[in-house]
This record gives structure tokens, C-alpha cells and sequence, in this order.
């Protein structure tokens, strides 16, 4: 397989599967009877590509020494067309009336939202409806998206993250579809730890790549990844991970049948995939979704991103702040609305011509797991872990912010202390009346743009230590960049409520770090220095 793109190799190489116990087999049987309404086979026979069988006997096959599965959980991550929806629909029949069926079971079709969570109760329902004998044994709820099997009680039911509580669940299997979309982790959690209550059950988690990292999907298809490359060992695990390398040519057909294995089938339509090429050849925007719905390739927040997060995460060594005590310092702070996050960033200049920079945020404390759901990023997690600092309260206590900063004034040799006006004049008043070098630095085009072009600069060139600071790195993915006629770029968040807080005050800092060690204003280029830039 090609650098540029993955696949697990046990799916197109003919090895041979285990089925000590001919489980596999009879699961391809029974998905081989069943018929589907868009089926191309004779008597619309369900359409079970051998990429696709493989799949199921590398499930149901391999078992321990005491005869059972092995596979606990199964992560599918497909581009879209490649009808994982019908798969992942048929494997919650065969738990339902089929074979791997449990007394009084539990199975679960779960999605994002009611909308999504229908269409794999759909398809299921749209396969039972080809079979006039399914109606004599099934209880068919459609008000609840719900099918009861009344002999056994095994009930198949399509639930949601949007739709309250669903605690109390134990769940024999769960389908988990399109889990990048998910913005909490509530419902994951419920079906996780419920799945653990029962002997044998089954999750199958089918998706396309998403964007970003703060978000369960990134940690479980990571993990995934880790052990379809053999980094972890973990038989409980079925990874079935499809996609391509982020530095792959997206216009390359062959790269386009790595990854989408339904092509040799001829599903997705290779002529469609071909007209949205042509027209995303000329819309960034349009490029970047086909690279993450047909390529899989997981993308940044911003489509329209400030550097390669690549590039951005060669600075994530950890960092010995102890290091640094007395040293040089530059502070960029960027005070908050009660929505967004107030920041401190710290930036020290390294013996390579470099930058190091700390961040410490601040959020409101009240309603923390709101605003985890709201944003989809584990903020409470964050805060436990020590990267937030909750403030009583729904808005961000300044005065905490301000014994922070003086605190860190006495821990390093402070030069300046950088801030944007706009909320910040009692505090910035109350740190120079004290005698600490508090300026002001607007967040206008003629301060701002060359602040962004200094900290691009030692971004892309390998000059820019963060410690992997989660939170400043979900920042720095979700900026946007609006650039000038004459090519100066500024942070904006476009259409995004994300945060890109952090990464604004690290720019400040930055610019101020590097203005503070250069004999040459990094101003200069742009004629004059700003009006209210202070410098002391």
C-alpha cells in the first residue's frame, strides 16, 4: 500500500480468517438472505462485495480459547458511498433476528442527531420490508424507531446525543453512525459502559473522517489507527481504517480507489467523484470537503487554515517552565466576553532565534459541561487536567486574570505586557499605575498583520515551542485567515464560533518577543509604528 494512503491489509490480501466455530460463515449467510430495495442482484439479493465479507468474518470468525468472539469493538471509517449505512444496518439485523441474536437484547442504531439516527432504522426497515415473513414475527414501532422481535423481546431502536437522557441503557450491540459528528461524549459513554454489562455484546462504529482533534471520534479512530499499524495490541478491536495521507495528490484517481474500496463495485459513482474534482479544483472550500468525505482525510477546524498543523506540532516537546525563572519574558493577554476564553500567553526567545510560549486560559465556571457540549470540545477535561482555570461565576473573573499576570511578573523578567484595550483598561490601568510595563496593542490590520506574519515565520520554519498545549492547539486549528490587497493576514474565526483566543495572544507576545530582542522593529515594514502601540 502506498505511503499515501491506508487500508488494513487482511481486506484485499486472501489470508486466511479463523472461524474455528463457523460463526463467520453463518453471519455471511444470514447477511446473503437478506434482500435490499436497491439491490442490482437478481431477486434484489443483498449486495455483499468480497471486501465487504471480509469485514464480517474478520468479526465474527477469530474467537479465544474459550470459543468466544474476540471483537468487541469495530471501526469502520469509510469515505462517503461506500455503503456502510447498509452494512452497519444488516449487522444490527443479524443481532436482532438473526444468529447473534440475545433473549430480551438491546440494539442500538445511535447518531448525532433524530435525523441521522432514522437513517440506519431506515435501512433497516427498508430491508425487512422485502421480506413479507419478517411482518408475522416483528412489532414495528415507527413512531419510536423502534422493531421488537416478540418471540425473543430482542428489540432494535434508533436513539440520539440530541435527544436527552439515555441512561439506564445495556445495549447487547450498538451501531455508532457517523460518530465525527458528534458533539458530546454523554451518549458515547452511556453505550460504552452499558455494552460492558453484557457477555458478547458488540459496538460498530462506522464514520468518515471529521475535523479536528478535541473531539471523541479523533480519540477513538485514533486508537483505532494505532492498532491496525500493530503500535498497540488489542484483539478486542477490529479497525478498519480507509484513508489517505493529508499530503496526497486528492486529483489522483488511484488514490481515490486506495481509499474507497466500493469503486471496484462501482459504488460511489466514479463519474460524480470525477465532476466534484473538476469544480473543487478552483473552490478551496469544495476541496477541502472532498478531501474529508471521499479521501478521508482528517482535516484542521478552519478550511481555510493559518499554517499546517503538521508544521505546528514539531513544537510539542514538553517544556521545562523552571527553565526559564528570571529569563526574558513577553505577555500577550487577551481578556474575553463571557462566551469566549481570557488567555495569558508567556513567550521566551530560545538560544535557536526561536520562541517558546505558555499559555494559561480562563472560563467561566458556570455551566463548564454546557459549554463543552456547545463548543464539542472536552472542557471539563481540560479544566480537571489543570490546562483551564475555571472562575466562579458566568463570566471570567478579571481579578484572577490580574493576580495571575503579577504572579507571573515576580516568576520572570517581564519586559512588557501586551493587551487589547477592548476590556481591558481597568486592568491595564491597575498594572501601570503599580509600575508593571502594561501596553497597549491594538488588534487592528497595521498591528496585527505583521504580528501573524512574525509568528507564521517561526511556525513554518520549526522555531515555535508549545509543549502540546491542547487548548492553544484547538485555537490555533480553528483560525481562518483574511488576507489584504497587499498580502497582510489577519486571524478571524470566519463562520466558526470556535476559539482562536489563545492563538491571538500568542501573536501578540510573539510580535512583542521578537520586536523586544531586534534591534529592528518588526513595525518597520509597515512605515510607522501603530497609533496606542506603547512601548516601553
Amino acid at each position: 500500500m502506498s505511503k499515501t494512503t491506508s487500508s488494513p491489509s487482511w481486506i484485499s490480501d486472501g489470508s486466511d480468517i479463523p472461524d474455528p466455530h463457523g460463526h463467520a460463515e453463518r453471519a455471511v449467510q444470514f447477511l446473503r438472505g437478506l434482500k435490499h430495495p436497491k439491490s442490482r442482484l437478481p431477486g434484489r439479493a443483498f449486495e455483499l462485495p468480497l471486501w465487504q465479507e471480509r469485514i464480517v468474518r474478520k468479526i465474527y470468525g477469530p474467537c479465544d480459547e474459550a470459543g468466544d468472539r474476540l471483537a468487541r469493538t469495530v471501526v469502520i471509517l469509510l469515505p462517503r458511498g461506500n455503503r456502510k449505512t447498509s452494512l452497519g444496518a444488516a449487522l444490527a439485523l443479524l443481532h436482532t433476528i438473526g444468529f447473534e441474536r440475545m433473549p430480551g437484547g438491546q440494539v442500538i442504531c445511535s447518531a448525532s442527531d433524530k435525523k441521522q439516527a432514522r437513517i440506519a432504522y431506515e435501512e433497516a426497515v427498508g430491508i425487512l420490508d422485502q421480506e413479507p415473513r419478517f411482518k408475522h414475527v416483528l412489532a414495528f414501532q415507527d413512531y419510536k424507531n423502534k422493531i421488537v422481535h416478540a418471540k425473543s423481546g430482542t428489540a432494535l431502536e434508533a436513539i440520539s446525543a440530541d435527544a436527552g437522557t439515555q441512561h439506564g441503557r445495556t445495549p447487547t450491540f450498538a451501531l455508532v453512525d457517523e460518530l465525527h459528528a458528534w458533539k458530546s461524549r454523554e451518549l458515547w459513554d452511556v453505550i460504552r459502559t452499558g455494552l460492558v454489562k453484557v457477555p458478547g455484546s458488540l459496538m460498530v462504529v462506522i464514520s468518515t473522517a471529521g475535523r479536528g482533534q478535541e473531539n471523541i471520534a479523533w480519540d477513538i479512530v485514533d486508537y483505532a489507527r494505532k492498532v491496525q499499524s500493530g503500535e498497540i495490541d488489542d484483539p478486542s478491536y477490529v479497525p478498519v481504517i480507509f484513508e489517505s495521507a493529508k499530503d496526497a495528490d486528492w486529483q489522483d484517481e488511484d488514490v481515490w480507489r486506495a481509499v474507497n474500496p466500493g469503486l471496484a463495485d462501482g459504488f460511489p459513482d466514479i463519474k460524480g467523484l470525477r465532476a466534484l474534482a473538476r469544480e473543487a479544483a478552483n473552490r478551496p472550500g469544495d476541496r477541502e470537503a472532498f478531501r474529508q468525505l471521499h479521501l478521508n482525510v482528517w482535516l484542521d477546524h478552519s478550511a481555510d487554515p493559518f499554517v499546517d498543523m503538521e508544521d505546528y506540532d514539531r513544537g510539542s516537546a514538553p517544556i521545562d517552565l523552571d527553565a526559564f525563572a528570571r529569563q526574558p519574558c513577553w505577555l500577550g493577554v487577551d481578556l474575553s466576553s463571557n462566551s469566549d476564553l481570557t488567555v495569558i500567553v508567556a513567550a521566551f526567545r530560545d538560544a535557536a532565534d526561536g520562541f517558546v510560549v505558555v499559555p494559561w486560559f480562563f472560563c467561566p465556571a458556570d455551566n463548564l459541561r454546557r459549554r463543552s457540549e456547545l463548543d464539542g470540545v472536552p472542557y471539563t477535561t481540560w479544566a480537571e487536567d489543570g490546562f483551564i482555570t475555571p472562575t466562579p461565576g458566568n463570566v471570567v473573573d478579571f481579578r484572577r486574570v490580574e493576580e495571575a499576570i503579577r504572579d507571573l511578573c515576580a516568576r520572570f523578567d517581564v519586559r512588557e505586557i501586551a493587551f487589547d484595550p477592548h476590556l481591558a483598561r481597568n486592568m491595564l490601568n491597575n498594572l501601570s499605575e503599580d509600575g508593571f510595563p502594561a501596553v497597549e496593542m491594538r488588534q487592528g490590520w497595521v498591528t496585527m498583520a505583521p504580528a501573524v506574519k512574525e509568528l507564521e515565520r517561526a511556525i513554518v520554519g520549526g522555531s515555535f515551542q508549545h509543549g502540546g498545549h491542547p487548548v492553544l492547539r484547538w485555537n490555533f486549528q480553528n483560525i481562518s485567515v483574511e488576507t489584504d490587497k497587499a498580502g497582510n493576514r489577519m486571524f478571524h474565526k470566519g463562520k466558526s464560533r470556535d476559539r482562536i483566543d489563545g492563538a491571538v495572544a500568542a501573536a501578540m507576545a510573539v510580535a512583542r518577543a521578537a520586536a523586544g530582542e531586534d534591534e529592528r522593529s518588526i513595525y518597520s515594514d509597515f512605515g510607522e509604528r501603530p497609533e496606542g502601540l506603547m512601548v516601553w
